[in-house]
């Protein structure tokens, strides 16, 4: 029997033609196409404008990602649980608990496999090469953790933990964002770069366009492009989110 059907038809999740907040109470379950005994919550996508895709899979008993698309790199971040990540072109595996993450680029063969339940955070996007430069990008794995983090702009209530390379060869940034209650970004700030965040832990209020719209632990936003954005952290304890953007790539060939 279902128990917290919501009579009123309310919710704080919000959607607009250049930011959304999708809340927890709104989420619906979906296959995970060529994923075995998974399914996923699609949170931000093409579908509504977005330039890429970010999803919360939620991985069964034995079960296995798919094997990437050419074209198509993804960031994993373990949110519960745990899983094994696999190459057999490269040989290797590795073992990550939460916390832990991993930049899968395109062209490569991992899988990711969880023998028990667990539940990932996941950003994909089309790889965009950087015109006259042939890297071929390698797998990026690590524990957030023992990343080290410094203060956002000199305030030390803001501190940025930055988790894949500043290098003009990679086409996304993923960041985790640590904020005292109180701290707030230093500007509303509006920019070509597009994002997709979900708040870890702690709350407080986001400015999304000209709305104001209070966060809790588990809530997704989308930017859009030159969106008008600001946070301030609420609350009595600290508040972290976990958020993408694209980056290093600016000429009008790489908007076709």
């Amino acid at each position: 029997m279902r128990t917290s059907l919501n009579i009123f038809g309310s919710t704080r999740s919000s959607v607009h033609r250049n930011h959304a907040l999708i809340t927890p109470d709104t989420h619906v379950k979906a296959p995970l196409v060529d994923w075995l005994n998974s399914e996923a919550i699609f949170h931000i996508s093409p579908a509504m404008g977005a330039r890429f895709l970010q999803y919360t899979a939620l991985m069964g008993d034995n079960s296995r990602s798919s094997v990437l698309r050419e074209t198509v790199e993804r960031f994993v971040y373990v949110l519960e649980g745990s899983i094994k990540l696999t190459s057999k072109e490269n040989k290797q595996t590795h073992a990550l608990r939460p916390g832990h993450y991993a930049f899968l680029p395109a062209t490569s063969d991992w899988i990711v496999e969880a023998k028990r339940t667990a539940k990932l955070e996941i950003f994909e996007k089309q790889y965009v090469p950087l015109k006259g430069n042939p890297s071929v990008l390698q797998a990026i794995i690590g524990d957030a953790s023992q990343v080290s983090s410094e203060p956002f702009m000199g305030d030390p209530g803001a501190q940025l933990k930055t988790l894949l390379p500043k290098d003009a060869a990679f086409d996304m940034a993923v960041n985790l964002f640590t904020f005292q209650p109180g701290a707030t970004l230093p500007m509303v700030e509006i920019h070509v770069m597009e994002h997709g965040l979900l708040l870890l832990e702690g709350a407080g209020v986001y400015r999304l366009g000209d709305s104001y719209y209070p966060i809790t632990a588990g809530d997704v936003i989308w930017m859009a492009s030159y969106c008008p954005q600001w946070w301030v952290a609420m609350g009595k304890t600290p508040s972290t989110y976990i958020y993408y953007k694209d980056v290093h790539r600016d000429s009008l060939e790489d908007w076709k």
